[in-house]
């Protein structure tokens, strides 16, 4: 691989890290508009930005912990034991950030192509899905820029609407994303070799 360590972006891109545990150190108001405003730059189907971005902090932070913690133990050791682990981490973490799918892309898609609507409708929700992945990923970046740590947890979809109620929101779960400055150094977890993941076709 090249040397990266000159461009910062891909510095950026190799040093996150997911992190789970953060001091007792608050994040600035601005830090967050700031990540805020890169998720807000990802590209989306015909522009459409049918996301949705919830900062949660205080009451409504610790409501949500309570939430988690309940609910763990009506499932299955495994999920029950990352559901655990998800509230310990947004108790910990000074704000968290709740990422929606409005289906607004799902309504006027359908109404613009002339195809089955089952068929307009797994189209346009997965263009939903995608476009909300790629603004959580810059979130993801951005966050480390600003020496700040992130994890996207995706086990709340176990119980995603009890989380939208919660934050009085309609729409599709799609990421919870707790920020803050990380408890602890991590070296991250090895990658496979990109000789097992890629394929040529000429």
């Amino acid at each position: 691989m090249n040397d990266i360590k000159y461009n910062e972006t891909l510095t950026n891109i190799m040093s996150r890290r997911s992190v789970r545990m953060y001091l007792n150190k608050d994040v600035s108001d601005e830090d967050i508009l700031t990540i805020l405003s890169a998720a807000n730059q990802a590209p989306s189907a015909h522009n459409n930005q049918s996301w949705r971005f919830v900062i949660v902090k205080g009451r409504k932070k610790e409501e949500l912990v309570n939430l988690i913690s309940k609910r763990a133990g009506d499932f299955p050791r495994p999920s029950s034991a990352l559901l655990r682990m998800a509230s310990r981490s947004i108790a910990s973490a000074p704000v968290t950030i709740a990422v929606i799918n409005t289906g607004e892309l799902i309504r006027h898609g359908t109404e613009l192509f002339e195809v089955d609507k089952d068929i307009a409708y797994d189209f346009f929700r997965t263009m939903e899905i995608q476009s909300s992945a790629a603004a959580v990923e810059n979130m993801l970046i951005a966050a480390t820029s600003l020496g700040l740590s992130t994890v996207w947890l995706g086990i709340l979809f176990l119980i995603k609407d009890e989380v939208l109620q919660l934050l009085d929101e309609k729409g599709e779960f799609m990421a919870v994303v707790p920020v803050g400055y990380s408890a602890r150094q991590s070296s991250g977890p090895a990658k496979r070799p990109l000789d097992m993941i890629v394929k040529k076709v000429e």
